[in-house]
């Protein structure tokens, strides 16, 4: 039996000023270097052989970080992909989200964030990232999980989101609703060839 632990970075500058990140390279708040911190000593007696992280600096740090507290995992190999990233939101990346509401509409922007098919403006919709996440996860992780290794990705809300959506077969219907706080770190096991929530 494996471990794996999914984690969304620590709130970032970006989040903290509730505007749209996505590819944008920002770094974390006070408050996600906190959060990061809390999860960190959360996992203290766990053991993580790898650690999965998008190319984001703000992902990177929060698994940093974990690491810091856990003294097995000093050795962990660490390994950063693209793949991993946050859904792009385009011409969004940036803007305000209520200034943006404000102008196209709560509706339209709920539906930009939430939807599995929509994209914004010159982005990704979960669809979309989830046609790069999922992939990484059953090539690159899933191999990991049945080596009997500890695994914990450090990852983004969206890019998450369709990695749960994928492991909990949750429909396209109920993902919209599906919301993954900063700095929670979510537990699975591997056991029978099988991911489940624990």
């Amino acid at each position: 039996m494996a471990e794996l632990i999914l984690i969304r970075h620590g709130q970032s500058v970006w989040n903290a000023t509730n505007r749209f990140t996505g590819w944008t390279d920002v770094e974390l708040s006070e408050k996600g270097i906190m959060e990061a911190k809390d999860a960190g000593i959360e996992l203290s007696g766990i053991r993580i052989d790898i650690v999965h992280t998008s190319d984001l600096v703000r992902a990177q740090m929060t698994a940093d970080i974990i690491l810091e507290h856990n003294e097995s995992s000093s050795e962990a190999e660490r390994r950063y992909d693209w793949r991993l990233n946050e859904r792009n939101y385009g011409s969004l990346q940036g803007l305000n989200k209520a200034e943006t509401a404000e102008k196209h509409g709560q509706e339209q922007v709920r539906t930009w964030r939430r939807s599995y098919d929509i994209a914004p403006p010159g982005g990704e919709s979960l669809k979309m990232t989830a046609d790069r996440t999922i992939p990484y996860f059953e090539e690159e992780i899933i191999p990991n999980l049945e080596d009997g290794l500890n695994v914990l990705v450090s990852a983004h809300g969206n890019s998450l989101r369709s990695i749960v959506m994928h492991i909990e077969k949750i429909s396209p219907e109920d993902i919209v609703s599906l919301e993954i706080p900063t700095g929670v770190p979510l537990y699975y096991i591997f056991e029978d060839g099988k991911v489940r929530r624990t």
